[in-house]
């Protein structure tokens, strides 16, 4: 099937995701469905009973008779308060109002499949998670599933424009036309919401960080309104990013001072006034201070005083404040990485309680590895809200082939030692470390208008690891993986095998023909796309990749120890100890810590620059490797999704290649060695890699 209209899907599935449904032996398939495919055409339909009733309850319901197909007992939907469930004392207590319990049950008398939860949002995750089991070769008959999420705020950050662009978006325009809202309400919203309440995410920011006045003007808050009644049946909030200074643009007000009466008193009748529109809305996420936009800095306050204004406006509605801990703005500091907890750490204790200060997974922005950020575990005080990127704005765009399982998974097993071994990430983010019982995590959405909403079937897959991560932080990153693998292509085990295996391998190799060692920000400028080592040119020191890197004769590395910036002091003692000393850094992170010789000893017993030429090489060829698997599997996967999977994989061939010869022609002009035997030389010279130009670059 080509580019149909996504009302016509919609409208042929009833708002379900239909594409893919018609019988045939070699379906077309254009990742419309995710990894919610409906049970194959002609499929006996479960038998499906609710008790009570509610739209929440009633999508459930038809959930399961949509994709669970001839379930071996009958489904019983019920609420753990339902008078026919008192009987069975059901350990429902502990599900919390989001969590769900599934599992063979006797009901009125009768053997049932039983779907409950405290909540009708508990029971409709409950019935995703059924299905789930199913599809992953879970037997129904002995099932017997109970899970509470272990993150309050579960939520897609869209960097969506008002005019349609997708701010480091890949995957086509905004989602959300906002031209027609609130009148016409796209039915591929539902299927939006759908997929999201199929893994458990619970909120939705609608707009870009780099936040529009209009956004919060009484037509836009009708627009959300409108999009908050699509979304809320499948339990989602929407939230707004708000612009600091919209008292000025939007209200008249001279200042947006936040000690302000006059402001305070401004945003406070603009939450009244949101609230009656949305009457669930969640609350305000705010860039401020980063990048040229506002914030309370402008006013010689601090961001504890500009979040806590806000926080003040909505508390009585009890809204949220999410406050975005990345900050680099009015000055150059010695290491940009140092910034956020420079500000913030001081701040520790000074936040209202209904806020949440949401700090990305590393100290600089997104690079395809970084060390986990030092303000997590260094606020005990405050919920520490997790910041990932699911959009690859630095892991090729749409067309390479990185699933980010191992990334994130990477930064939530990160130990902090803030309160001895085993001081994670997750339990800092899920609140475990310090009690907190407002918890979050946010993701980048990277989703849009393509087909196959995410611009490629891998890309998906990223999308679902945020959301299973953000219900559970310690899953596996593999599992899931797998998990996905089965729901998006069927039970051929084959097919998951490659895939799974494609996954796990993906992410490394965009690290290693990218910037090993911990080699960061080295892509060309503006548009992120492609390499640039050799920038030096920009108005500020830290937006040239040649101020991460410092590459020069001697050696290649940004110091980061007492000699240098001295930013591993920022982490508790025993990391900082670890990470002061280039033997004991992990080698997955040298060079971010350390300026070292070319001649490095590494535990390969090569040399740091023959190991790098290595890591280049080996990326290229795990891309070559993953062509080869794909190609295994042709006869497979139905021939939309394979085509396109192997165009996208040459093309990333092609570009792990382009990032690995430029690469290497631009250390070799600074360190002036040969590459090691065997290894080819760049197909171009430095000039002719500095002399490519891609003004047009998907993104912005």
């Amino acid at each position: 099937m080509s580019r149909i209209c996504a009302w016509t899907s919609a409208w042929l599935a009833g708002t379900a995701l239909a594409v893919g449904v018609l019988p045939g032996a070699a379906l077309a398939n254009d990742g419309y469905d995710l990894w919610l495919a409906p049970a194959p055409a002609g499929s006996a339909q479960a038998d499906v009973r609710v008790v009570g009733d509610s739209p929440t309850l009633q999508l459930a319901a038809a959930e399961l008779r949509r994709d669970l197909g001839a379930a071996p007992l009958p489904v019983v939907l019920a609420r753990a308060d339902a008078p026919e469930l008192a009987a069975l004392g059901l350990p429902t207590a502990g599900l919390g109002t989001e969590g769900y319990l599934v599992r063979a049950a006797t009901v009125a008398g009768r053997p049932s499949l039983l779907v409950t939860g405290n909540s009708d949002a508990g029971v409709l995750y409950g019935a995703f998670a059924a299905i789930r089991a199913q599809k992953t070769g879970g037997d129904l008959t002995k099932i017997d599933l109970t899970s509470t999420p272990k993150v309050k705020l579960r939520v897609l950050n869209h960097w969506d424009n008002l005019d349609g662009s997708v701010e480091r978006g890949y995957a086509g325009q905004s989602l959300w036309d906002w031209w027609t809202l609130p009148d016409f309400k796209d039915p591929r919203y539902t299927d939006y919401a759908r997929a999201n309440a199929a893994l458990g995410i619970n909120g939705t920011v609608l707009n870009n960080v780099n936040a529009s006045p209009d956004s919060l003007s009484a037509a836009y808050i009708a627009k959300a309104a409108a999009l908050a009644d699509v979304l809320r049946p499948w339990g989602i909030k929407v939230y707004l990013s708000a612009r600091f200074s919209a008292p000025i643009e939007l209200g008249g007000l001279k200042t947006a001072d936040p000690l302000d009466p006059q402001v305070q008193a401004w945003w406070k009748d603009k939450s009244d006034e949101i609230y009656r529109a949305i009457p669930d809305f969640g609350g305000f996420l705010v860039k401020a201070n980063s990048e040229g936009q506002p914030g309370p800095r402008d006013y010689h306050r601090t961001h504890a005083e500009g979040a806590n204004m806000l926080a003040a406006a909505v508390a009585p509605h009890g809204g949220v404040v999410m406050w975005r801990a990345f900050v680099y703005a009015e000055t150059d500091p010695d290491d940009r990485a140092k910034q956020a907890y420079s500000e913030f750490k001081p701040l520790d204790g000074k936040f209202a309680d209904n806020v949440l200060v949401q700090v990305k997974n590393g100290a600089i922005d997104f690079q395809p590895r970084e060390p986990f950020h030092p303000l997590f575990g260094a606020m005990p005080k405050t919920p520490m809200m997790l910041e990932l990127q699911i959009t690859k704005e630095y892991l090729g765009f749409a067309t390479h082939l990185a699933y980010l399982g191992p990334l994130f998974e990477e930064v939530l097993e990160a130990d902090t030692r803030a309160k001895g071994k085993g001081s994670t990430v997750a339990k800092v983010v899920d609140g475990a470390l310090e009690g907190h019982d407002l918890t979050g995590m946010a993701g980048v959405a990277n989703i849009g208008r393509d087909r196959d909403w995410s611009g490629s079937t891998f890309n998906q897959a990223n999308w679902y690891v945020f959301g299973r991560l953000a219900w559970d932080p310690t899953l596996s990153a593999e599992a899931l993986a797998r998990e996905w693998a089965r729901q998006t292509f069927g039970d051929d085990p084959r097919v998951v095998d490659t895939a799974v295996s494609m996954m796990m391998e993906s992410r490394e190799a965009v690290v290693d023909y990218t910037g090993p060692f911990g080699l960061a920000h080295l892509m060309d400028t503006g548009h992120h796309y492609g390499p640039g080592p050799w920038v030096n040119d920009l108005a500020r020191p830290e937006w040239n990749p040649t101020y991460y890197h410092k590459a020069d004769r001697g050696g290649i590395g940004f110091d980061r120890t007492r000699t240098g910036s001295n930013a591993v002091a920022q982490y508790a003692p025993p990391v900082a100890r670890m990470l002061a000393d280039p033997r004991t850094t992990p080698e997955t992170e040298l060079l971010w810590f350390h300026h070292l010789p070319w001649d490095w000893k590494m535990k390969s017993g090569r040399t740091l620059w023959q190991e790098m030429v290595a890591r280049y090489d080996r990326g290229v060829a795990t891309v070559a490797q993953m062509q080869q698997q794909w190609d295994g599997v042709k006869d497979k996967v139905d021939a939309e999704r394979w085509s396109k999977t192997a165009s996208y994989l040459a093309i990333q061939h092609n570009e792990a290649r382009w990032w690995r010869d430029a690469s290497l022609a631009y250390w070799m002009s600074v360190n002036g060695l040969s590459l090691p035997e065997g290894s080819p030389a760049p197909e171009h010279d430095l000039a002719w890699y500095k002399a490519q130009r891609f003004p047009l670059a998907p993104g912005h």
